[in-house]
Parts: structure tokens; sequence; C-alpha cells
């Protein structure tokens, strides 16, 4: 088997095999645009690697040997001359992009004779020695652990001791210096000298390449974004093109659009007399590339040419590294650039538009999480007028985060454990920070582009970002940032502003953020895909009204319990569980059906006509019933009792296990009259709004819980089509209505054909059917879910995910039986899985009409039924 392959030879379709970055090489070559030539190590030679757990067969060895001839062939330069080195760069590159999870390696081959040759052919010992000092921290650092720091500790101490600001200010002769005391730090750590065989450092760059993909930043972003484990990486081994040879070399990143608000037009960063590195490390403060069209107008102009020949190519946003040599531009790499969801939608509304992509197309490139991340906030104009500004940088990730400072990782992962709100401040962010990284509202640096390691990872997150804050100096050893005399110290709370830029002290409310039109547009969209209707659960006119303008298609689940709560309405409710008879239930009953009929005009009216389910109530009585001994002693005043009496009545309710006790339709056969005062509500609620709005068809869809029986169902459905019959004849009008159930108990699955005998539709509910299905209790369950998945006994959280195995198993059994009997009677779902997008899937597998999920969920949920077409 073949592991290494040459970058004319692959192409952009092999990214399981090349790694994402090793494609994109091969597809660059293809096109021959300007690639410094090389090759890839597959991602397959990485898994037998790391299955294996020993050293690089000898196999794998002499193959890549023979590449590194050929690239000494065509560079006209050999792999360890002391007169003509070829020196290689040693990245990482998985199929899907990972920034800065992995390890790098520049300037490999460089040793204490290839240096000499090196000098020899460039004429340019500062360069040389600048070279051989990065290898050395960077192959120390990744190769053998040593600390970075160590390296740039003693860094800083040079450049103080010889009072220069910057990198650039030393000479050859102090990088001399500075390769004798890294090579010491060699010794002094591992004990070993640094390896000065080109081919030795080329074997070992490589495994600790393979090991980077089981580093711990990289396992933690993997799981943060849904990549799969068993992937690996590839390597690749590239020529080396030198960005710090001087004032006419350089290095950057650029994306084809703005990737933090999607407009159209090169957004990106330089350095001159600079590697790579320095760029995406945030050492460095770069120069936006509007400025190299003054320093270098024809690198600009050729740079813009392929920008926009790649874009055309990838029809897509692209992320470019490219180095400048001398005043000759190189591409380093390409990718599908990452982005804010704002530019998402902003990006692939824009291709469509220019006729580059699809509709379709645009569809599939939005993830359901970017539409959670779209509506980011922003601080209240009004408190922004009085906030103080503590500090202003570049407005890296869109957002507005209030939240207590903490200065690293694992702090900030400390105090977010407690139940903080965090913000992560640093000089600058490594990969090692990705746990802080994920768990802040917010993140600063004092150093660091729109491109470096921060900027890049929080919009990928979707997380607020300021970066290249320079005025703020961050002590991390004394957990404190100073601006002149003003001091922020570890616990203080500041906002930050990552559309700005702009960071306050102290905390301003925010609001959230309002990008309808891009939203409306891709749900347009999605909806011309989507075949599956998406509801809200709603109830409020303010739900209401929010799930309408997100898309939603009607009500699916209008839960009436949650209209029984504010004062005058709980204490009705109150008076209806403490009566004990017949004459002093219908008191309350009476009222609370006009507070419900006020409820449902107003639903049916912001419906204008839409589908809308009104669940009756579902809950134990109990739930109603006072808490403490105040409330228990207003009551009683209230209802002329006394506190005893309150409290003997409620003992008479108390239950041992109220979830599965006297609840849902239990209450109605019971207690039908309270059920019947609630249809009486709807029905008469759908005639007046009917009435009133002349055109509205309004059908309500009256949904009976916790049904688990034909013998219920039929029994119930009499008792309320009495009442709705009788109230046609009151009001001389007839209007349609559905009376269906929700699937909530297994047994109910299990005989769903007799209960669709006398049923109009059915609704799941996820959450009991999983609760009764597992025997989790649902409110409970957090205190050991967590510990099942950390012991791999459960692969997710069922309440989250449908387990498509058991409670999935019923679903399909239910829905099969249903369509058996009638396959035109409606079968939607409602539980909380109906807005997750794993769970949808299945959901459209097994055949449903409709899912009804949270207001804010609804765009998601159309998204990924239009995706799965």
């Amino acid at each position: 088997m073949n592991y290494v392959v040459d970058f004319f030879e692959g192409s952009k379709e092999q990214s399981d095999l090349l790694g994402g970055k090793g494609a994109n090489l091969a597809e660059m070559t293809k096109l021959k645009l300007p690639v410094p030539t090389g090759f890839t190590i597959t991602t397959e030679a990485c898994l037998d690697y790391l299955k294996k757990k020993e050293n690089m067969t000898n196999e794998l060895n002499t193959e890549i040997q023979q590449h590194i001839h050929s690239m000494e062939e065509r560079t006209n330069k050999k792999f360890g001359s002391a007169e003509n080195p070829l020196l290689v760069s040693v990245r990482s590159g998985s199929k899907f992009s990972m920034p800065g999870m992995m390890d790098t390696i520049l300037n490999l081959g460089l040793n204490d004779k290839t240096i000499h040759g090196l000098i020899k052919k460039t004429g340019d010992a500062r360069f040389a020695y600048d070279c051989y000092r990065r290898l050395l921290q960077m192959f120390g650092d990744v190769v053998c652990g040593i600390d970075k720091d160590r390296f740039e500790n003693q860094l800083n101490f040079y450049k103080t001791k010889k009072q220069y600001q910057s990198d650039t200010d030393m000479q050859a002769q102090d990088w001399q210096e500075i390769v004798a005391i890294y090579k010491d730090i060699f010794i002094e750590v591992t004990h070993q000298p640094f390896p000065q065989d080109p081919n030795e450092q080329l074997v070992l760059a490589v495994e600790a390449v393979f090991r980077s993909w089981n580093n711990r930043r990289a396992i933690t972003y993997r799981r943060l974004h849904d990549i799969s484990d068993s992937l690996g990486t590839a390597v690749n081994i590239q020529a080396m093109v030198f960005g710090n040879f001087g004032s006419e070399s350089g290095t950057g990143v650029a994306f084809t659009r703005n990737p933090a608000t999607g407009e159209k037009g090169i957004f990106g960063e330089f350095l001159l007399n600079a590697q790579g590195e320095d760029v995406v490390a945030g050492i460095r403060t770069p120069q936006p590339i509007s400025k190299l069209e003054l320093l270098m107008p024809e690198v600009y102009q050729e740079f813009l040419r392929l920008s926009h020949l790649l874009e055309y190519h990838y029809k897509d946003m692209q992320d470019i590294e490219f180095t400048i040599e001398n005043r000759k531009l190189y591409l380093l790499q390409t990718r599908n650039g990452k982005r804010t969801a704002k530019s998402a939608f902003k990006v692939c509304i824009q291709l469509v538009e220019e006729g580059i992509i699809s509709k379709q197309e645009a569809i599939q490139r939005i993830s359901p999480t970017m539409i959670t991340q779209l509506l980011h906030p922003v601080f209240e104009p009004d408190h922004l007028k009085h906030a103080e500004v503590f500090a202003k940088g570049l407005p890296a990730s869109p957002g507005a985060a209030c939240g207590t400072i903490y200065f690293t990782a694992e702090r900030a992962k400390q105090a977010s454990e407690k139940g903080e709100k965090v913000i992560l401040i640093r000089q600058e962010t490594s990969p090692e920070d990705i746990e802080g990284m994920v768990v802040s509202e917010a993140i600063v640096t004092s150093r660091g582009g729109m491109t470096s390691h921060a900027a890049v990872v929080a919009r990928g997150m979707g997380v607020c970002c300021v970066a290249g804050c320079e005025e703020i100096y961050v002590d991390e050893f004394l957990e404190q940032a100073t601006v002149g005399e003003v001091v922020l110290r570890q616990g203080d709370t500041i906002s930050v502003d990552g559309t700005t830029g702009t960071i306050y002290r102290g905390s301003i409310p925010y609001v959230e953020g309002d990008e309808w039109q891009l939203l409306e547009t891709i749900t347009k969209w999605a909806k011309e895909e989507a075949n599956i209707d998406v509801k809200a659960n709603a109830e409020t006119p303010t739900d209401i009204k929010t799930a309408l303008k997100l898309g939603a298609e009607g009500i699916g689940l209008a839960r009436t319990e949650h209209m029984f709560f504010g004062e005058k309405r709980l204490f009705e409710m109150r008076k209806m569980i403490l009566a004990e008879e017949t004459a002093a239930l219908m008191d309350p009953l009476n009222k609370l059906k006009e507070f419900q009929k006020e409820d449902f005009h107003t639903m049916f009216t912001l419906l204008n006509g839409k589908a809308c389910t009104i669940r009756l109530l579902d809950p134990p009585l109990h739930e109603f019933l006072p808490q403490t001994e105040v409330e228990i002693n207003h009551l009683a005043k209230a209802t002329q009792r006394t506190p005893a009496e309150i409290e003997h009545r409620m003992k008479e309710l108390h239950e041992q296990n109220p979830m599965l006790g006297h609840r849902g339709c239990r209450l109605a056969v019971t207690t039908p009259q309270i059920y019947e005062m609630q249809v009486a509500a709807i029905i008469e609620s759908a005639i007046e709004v009917a009435q009133k709005e002349q055109g509205i068809t309004i059908t309500p869809e009256i949904m009976i819980p916790l049904i688990g029986s034909q013998e219920e169902m039929q029994w119930l459905r009499e008792r309320l089509n009495q009442t709705i019959q009788k109230i046609f004849t009151e009001k001389n009008q007839v209007i349609s209505y559905k009376i269906g159930t929700m699937l909530e108990i297994p047994r109910a699955c299990l005989t769903a054909e007799k209960i669709a005998e006398v049923a109009d539709f059915f609704s799941f509910g996820t959450n009991d059917l999983t609760q009764l299905t597992y025997g989790f209790s649902r409110d409970d369950s957090g205190k050991f879910i967590g510990a099942y998945q950390n012991k791999k006994l459960l692969k997710a959280d069922p309440f989250q995910h449908i387990d498509e195995e058991g409670v999935g198993a019923l679903m399909k059994i239910a829905v099969d039986k249903i369509r058996a009997y009638d396959s035109s009677i409606k079968i939607g779902v409602c539980g909380e899985v109906g807005g997750d997008p794993q769970s949808i899937r299945f959901l459209k597998k097994i055949g449903v009409d409709y899912i009804s999920c949270s207001p804010y969920r609804v765009p998601a949920a159309i998204l990924t039924i239009a995706q799965e077409k």
C-alpha cells in the first residue's frame, strides 16, 4: 500500500485520504498555481501508526525518502546538503479544518552544517539563524515536549537586555546567540542534544504530527465540532519558502470575503519579514492586507487574481495562507474559510445571487448551529452612553457578553464549572487554551489580529472575541490586566463588544441581535425544499409571534397548564382543587373558562387560520398548590378555610410518584368537568374569532395527554363531543374540529391502530415516552446521565436525542400501525427532540407529518428537513 502521494498526483476530492490541506494543495498544483512542491503522507499512515503504537515502519520511511529525492530533483536542492540545503515544513492536515489544534514544524533540515549552506546561498546570516532558532523552538515544543515558554522567556530576556523593541531589531549575531541558548535548553530538558541528522528530524517530526491527532486540545476541538476520532491526520511535507527573508518578504492570511460580516472583498492581514506562524500565533500584530497594495502593488494584484480564481473554483469563500519571498508570491494553503453565522448566511445569499451556487446548495452549507448563533446579542444603546470604556481592539468575532475575568484557561474552566459566566483574557491564546475558550462568554487578547488563533476559534464557536488590544498589559502571574493606571483583577466584571472591538468596565445589559432578513431568506429557500411541516410549542402571545416570524406553520403544542399561573388564575385553580362537591367546583371552573377563552381568542387571532393544537391539562394537581406556610395561610384566609383543612387536602392529593399518577387524561376520568370546561373555552373562542375575523377558517385540534388505551380515548372523546355539540346548538353554528392524543405511553404505541379508530391525529410526546421506556425520571436523570455517558453506557442523553433502538423502535411501531389503519391520519412530534437535528433525521425516516419545537428552534428544524430531502 502506498502511504505517500505527491501534490501533483492528488485532487480536492481526496480529503479523506489526503486531509483537507493536502487535497487542496494537490488541487492548486493541478491548477498550476504558485505552490511550493511537496507531498502528503496519508491519513491511513497516521491511523496505522497510532494503531501499532510503535515507531514509523521502515516501509513508510523508505517511501518518504523516495519522495524527498523527487523534491530534490524538482528544486535543485539537497536535503541535508551543506552547500545548497533543501528545507521543508511539516504540517498536519485532517479532513476537516481544525485551526491550531495540531502541530507544525518549519525550516526542518537545518543543522550546524546546513546553516552555512543557507547563509552561502542567501548571503544573509541574520535570516539563516532566525530560521534555525524557529526550528529549534518548534521542534522542541512539538517533538520533545519542551514548554515553548522556556524558549520565549529566554528570547524576551535577551531582547530586554539588549533594549530591543521587537524581533526585527535582532541581528545575525543575536540570533546566533539565541540558537546556542536554545540548544542548551534541549540538553537541559531532554538530556539529549538537538538531532543534527535531517532524516532523523523528519522521522521524529512526522511521528509527532501523527501523535498530535490525539493531543488534548485536538480531542476537545473534535468533540466541540462533532468530528470523528477515527479520521486521523495527514502530514504535508513541503519545500520551504521564506517570508522572513527581509523587508521585501512576508507572510499573511486572507479571506476572499469578510469572515465576520460576509462583506464581499479581500479581508486579511500580513506581516513583513515574518514566517506564517507569526501571523496565526498573534505574537506580532499584523497590518491589513490593503497596505500590501501600497508596498508591493504587483504582488497584491496577483494575489487578488488568484483569490478570485480559487473562490470561483471552490464556489465558496476561501481562507488563503500565502508567503512572499523577495516579491514572489506563493500559496501555502486554501480552504473554505471559517466564518461567523452572519457571514455564512450573507455569503451563501451572495453566491446564489451571483449565480455561483444554487439555493439548494446554499441550504446545505448552513448548519443548524449557525442559526442559533445568528441572532447575536447586542448591548442596549442607552446603557452604552454611560459605560466606561476600558480598552479597544480588533472586532474579531461579533456579539456582546458580560462576565468575570480570568487569565488562564484552567481558572476560566474552574469558574465556569461553578456556574460563573466567565471572560478569558490572555496576551494571546494558543491551542492549549481550548478548554477555557469553550466555556467563555467572550475572549480578549492583547496581541494578535483578525486571523489569530483566538479570532479563528472564537468565530467558529460563535463566541464574542476582541483581539489585538495592544494597550492592555496582561500579567498572567499577578492575574491582572492594566491600561495605564487602570487595573482589572481576576474576578472583576467587564463587558465585551465583539462587533465594535470595545471593552467596558462593569456589566452592561444586552438584547438579542436582529438579523431577521438574512434568516428569512434562507428559511424561505429551505421551506421550498422541506416536505415536513414545522410548528412551534407556544402559548404566550410573545412566543407565538416569534414562532410565526421564524417560519412556523402554526402551533403544534399549546400547553394549557401554563395558562393557569398568575395570581388571579392560580387562586381560582386552587379553589377548584379544594372543592369537595360538584357545586363548589363549578364556580372556579366558570371563572377559569373565561381566562382560557381570553387566551384562546388571542391565539386564534394571532395564528390567522394556521394550525393550532391545544393540549388539555396534563400535570398533577399538586403542582398548583401552595408550597410554603405563608402561602397556605393566605389561601386558607381567602377561601375561608383553616390552614389545617388546606394541609389535609394537600395530603389527600399527595402521591408517591406523581409523574406516573393522577395526571393527564386520568384527571378527566375522575373529574371530567375540567376537560369539558377547557373544550368549551376552545370551541367558543374559535366560533367568536371566526365570526369577528371574516375569511378565517379555524379548526382547533384538541389533544388529550397520557392516553394508554382505546377505552380511555373513546370514553373521553364521547364526553367532549357531547360538550361541543351542545355549544353548536347554543351558538347555532358549527365549525370543524379534531380530537387527538399524545403518544407518550409505551402501551399506546403498541396498540396505536386501536386508538386510531377514535383519534383524529397523534403527536408523540417524547419526553414522557423516553421517561417511561427507560424508567428514567427526566427531572432527576441529570444526576446520573453524565456518568452513564462518561462510562459509555449511553451514547447520548436520550432526552436530547431520540434513542432510536428503544424509544425510536416504539415510535416506528406506532407509525406503522396507524398508517396501516388509515394513512391519512396526521402524526407529529412535540417533545424536546422535535428541534434536535439528529432526531429530526430519524423522525423523517419513520414518516411523521410534522414536528413541533420551541420557537427559536423552528428555523434550524426547517433547515434540517430541507437538507435531508
